[in-house]
């Protein structure tokens, strides 16, 4: 693509979608919804500092839940998603996102920056890699069950301290995954201008198992990866997932750099609309539904007070 993207988005792999049990539904279109009332809350003045939603890479922590599950997860910048998917609590995350009551950190992490047993997220690019593996080693050493899933996107290929971690894991078999969600930009930079090389040929030059997924579908998802992650909970070592995404919405509150061309097709690939059109009784019930519950949530925590940690 000589250093920008190309005028549209790549076209879904499959000829169509495949069918989704409603609680997987219901799970990716929670997460939809918050994301979306969560720009128009920002819209409107309500939240404070930044945000960064996922519209588009849902489908990604959905399809990894249940197949990682017990897990430690290791959240970024952009994971709204990763605890949606984790813990079904909209309320407490848009209470933190806020600063109201019943926030999830009490209103002192804010979007980036969530605490709860079993969840740790950072908006430091790279951060949690080492701190991951350091649980994953925890868990070997002990004998406990369970992975460490650490999710990061492509533009955290450029800090050292994941090559660091990456040997180290390799070196003593930590059950540690990385979940790479590649949305092909780093804010406004187009992957192909800042990495050399793959995301493969770089986790190959540690050894370390790799598996690139390129389908929407998360049945299709599960079956292709379910091999590979048991393996990794069972001794096998590090796994890196390389998930070929694409963003819906911008990087962060309002700030989208790429073609308008680009964007206009993204409507094509987003698997909401191509679900819907699929599976459409289904699609509508469930959609409605999550709709209005997203609706509730926010109308119940713009109508609490602050929290005593919150810095409005």
């Amino acid at each position: 693509m000589n250093g920008a993207l190309a005028s549209t988005p790549p076209g879904p792999v499959e000829a169509a979608p495949g069918a989704l049990t409603d609680d997987d539904l219901a799970r990716l279109l929670l997460i939809r919804h918050f994301e979306r009332s969560l720009l128009d809350l920002f819209a409107a003045g309500e939240v404070s500092g930044t945000t960064h939603t996922c519209l588009g890479q849902e489908y990604i922590p959905v399809a990894l839940q249940t197949l990682t599950t017990p897990a430690f997860v290791f959240s970024n910048h952009r994971g709204h998603g990763h605890y949606l998917a984790q813990f079904g609590d909209p309320a407490g995350l848009l209470a933190e996102i806020l600063g109201r009551e019943g926030a999830v950190c009490g209103g002192y992490g804010g979007s980036q920056h969530l605490y709860r047993e079993g969840f740790c997220s950072t908006g430091v690019q790279g951060e949690s890699v080492p701190a991951a593996l350091g649980v994953a080693l925890h868990l070997r050493r002990t004998g406990k069950p369970g992975l460490v899933v650490a999710y990061i996107g492509d533009g955290t290929w450029g800090q050292g301290v994941v090559y660091e971690a990456l040997n180290m894991a390799q070196l003593w078999s930590a059950p540690l995954l990385l979940a790479v969600e590649n949305n092909g930009i780093a804010q406004s930079t187009p992957t192909e201008r800042a990495m050399a090389g793959s995301i493969a040929g770089r986790a190959a030059a540690f050894g370390v198992r790799y598996e690139g997924v390129e389908s929407t579908c998360i049945p299709t998802i599960r079956r292709q990866l379910a091999g590979a992650l048991a393996e990794t909970r069972c001794g096998a070592g590090p796994l890196v997932i390389e998930f070929r995404t694409e963003r819906l919405g911008p990087h962060s509150k309002g700030d989208d750099f790429r073609p308008a061309e680009y964007l206009a097709g993204l409507a094509d690939w987003d698997w909401y609309t191509r679900y819907a059109a699929r599976y459409p009784a289904q699609f509508a019930e469930i959609d409605a539904r999550q709709r209005q519950l997203i609706e509730s949530v926010v109308r119940d925590v713009l109508a609490r007070p602050l929290a005593a940690g919150a810095v409005r």
